[in-house]
């Protein structure tokens, strides 16, 4: 769906059933415009478009609400909504503030914006994705359907020659559950420490696009593909295999993959694997070359541990199968630049300031069943504490304390990753010092030079990145001016449970 500069688009959320398996009853989902995941919207670089968000979907909620949890209280309406689009550049009254939902009865959060969202697309051209952001309730609308594309184009990748459609395919990566009758499955805890909420959601069913498990028949050409990884807490580790029509693999590698973009656009050139880790939230951009793989079969499939990495939970496999049948319906003109695009590096020397950002759990001391995740050993509801001005280079610490990974978004800004750490965490839990226990580990070649907004932070080491705080071209500030945003941890139990901290951008006070 292409969005015009000038023009208000509406985009409505309803509740619907659709197909997602040949074998499956349909599955009642909600989702934009009658369609889960919601239509790719596309916009152009430097052109603001405005969307008008709007809210279809029923009063009550068909997956379990646990009234525990902050913002989900029985007082507070049970479908409640609000759309970021995560990765955008924007101001705080369109960003879609957690506390900024609507009903579908006219019930309003306190920092609603009743007006279209205006959305400047004032960043290089990129994969982005706009999600459901309800406090308290994100991992339950997410998982009924409501996430979708977005993507920025702009005249300098134009001229690059990269595979454009029918040739250029959006792949949505999501796991769920199923009940015998094709409806969705969200599990409650037993004996845990709220009533219905858990860790973490993983599924036992992988589905692309919308479908379980789907096949896609390719030509033997260059294909590129725009992967976003929308589940609520997965990890995925990815290889192409060949196989045979059924989908076993047969030993065989498959084509390479070449990444040529990540979260915050493309990359300065391509990176190729042979596998890769994408967690919840990043976006991995890169071609598959096809040619000379005619009548040949391959299958993504997937072996990360969940948790990440220490594991113990359901790891399905089977992603998806592409399928080299359909002839080479013309001559492929499409290209894999050996040069992408110029990421000029921040240096951490002109960093205004470094913070240290605990990543932590408390846990029922019995049989440590986690309670709830905290940012910077603070509450949602607790006084700002990251309030970096306007323009400012920082250097954020994110010093991960758990046993697992966590995907950590930042609203507003594209950072930069700059190393990684071991360190002590007995000691940093006890007397919050930081102990290194190894000497710093540089990012992948696929992270730096790169834009990010969501970096894996992983156990028992310190990430760094590096963020510039800039406001959208042309914003006027007066001084003392607070722009609210948020960040978090991107898994969405996690999220939902306290691991969310507001973040105010300030204007200089002179």
């Amino acid at each position: 769906m292409q969005l015009k500069s000038g023009v208000v688009t509406r985009m409505a959320m309803s509740q619907f059933k659709q197909k997602l398996h040949r074998d499956l009853p349909p599955t009642l989902v909600w989702g934009f415009q009658g369609s889960y995941p919601g239509p790719t919207l596309e916009a152009r670089q430097g052109w603001p478009v405005q969307v008008q968000w709007v809210n279809n979907l029923p009063t009550s909620h068909f997956l379990p609400i646990d009234n525990t949890i902050h913002g989900a209280e029985s007082s507070q309406p049970e479908v409640r909504t609000v759309v970021h689009l995560h990765g955008h550049k924007i101001l705080p009254g369109n960003d879609g503030y957690p506390e900024a939902w609507f009903t579908s009865d006219g019930k309003t959060g306190p920092d609603f914006n009743p007006n279209p969202y205006v959305y400047p697309n004032d960043q290089p051209a990129t994969t982005l994705w706009y999600h459901d952001h309800g406090l308290g309730i994100t991992r339950l609308n997410n998982y009924a359907g409501l996430s979708g594309i977005y993507l920025i184009r702009s005249a300098q990748e134009d001229l690059l020659g990269l595979p454009q459609r029918p040739y250029e395919i959006p792949l949505v990566l999501q796991d769920r559950m199923f009940h015998a009758d094709g409806s969705l499955l969200y599990p409650v805890a037993v004996g845990g420490t709220h009533p219905c909420w858990i860790p973490e959601f993983f599924g036992d069913t992988v589905l692309v696009n919308g479908k379980v498990w789907p096949y896609l028949d390719v030509e033997p050409r260059k294909y590129r593909f725009r992967m976003l990884n929308a589940s609520n807490a997965r990890f995925y580790h990815l290889t192409l295999q060949e196989c045979n029509d059924t989908g076993t693999p047969n030993g065989n590698s498959g084509p390479p993959i070449f990444q040529i973009g990540t979260d915050g656009g493309l990359l300065p050139a391509p990176v190729k694997l042979d596998n890769f880790l994408i967690a919840v939230a990043e976006r991995f951009d890169f071609v598959i070359d096809f040619s000379g793989a005619q009548g040949k079969f391959f299958v993504l499939q997937n072996d990360a541990p969940a948790p990440y990495p220490s594991g113990g939970e359901v790891v399905p496999s089977d992603v998806m199968m592409f399928r080299v049948i359909p002839p080479l319906t013309g001559r492929d003109t499409s290209s894999l630049p050996a040069k992408l695009a110029d990421i000029p590096l921040y240096d951490p020397a002109q960093a205004s300031r470094e913070r240290n950002l605990a990543i932590t759990e408390i846990d029922r001391p019995s049989d440590e069943f986690p309670e709830i995740g905290m940012l910077d050993q603070a509450h949602w509801s607790d006084a700002v504490t990251e309030n970096p001005e306007v323009g400012a280079l920082e250097m954020w610490n994110l010093v991960n304390a758990t046993d697992d990974a966590h995907p950590i978004h930042v609203h507003l800004v594209l950072f930069q990753a700059l190393e990684r750490r071991p360190f002590d965490k007995l000691t940093f839990l006890s007397s919050r010092d930081l102990v290194f226990t190894g000497p710093p580990v540089p990012p992948d070649a696929n992270e730096r030079p790169a834009w990010k907004d969501t970096i894996k932070a992983y156990p028992g080491m310190i990430t760094r990145i590096l963020a510039k705080f800039d406001l959208p071209t042309g914003t006027s500030v007066t001084p003392g001016q607070r722009f609210r945003y948020v960040w978090h941890c991107h898994m969405l139990e996690h999220e939902d449970n306290e691991m969310m901290r507001p973040l105010d951008v300030v204007a200089a006070a002179s």
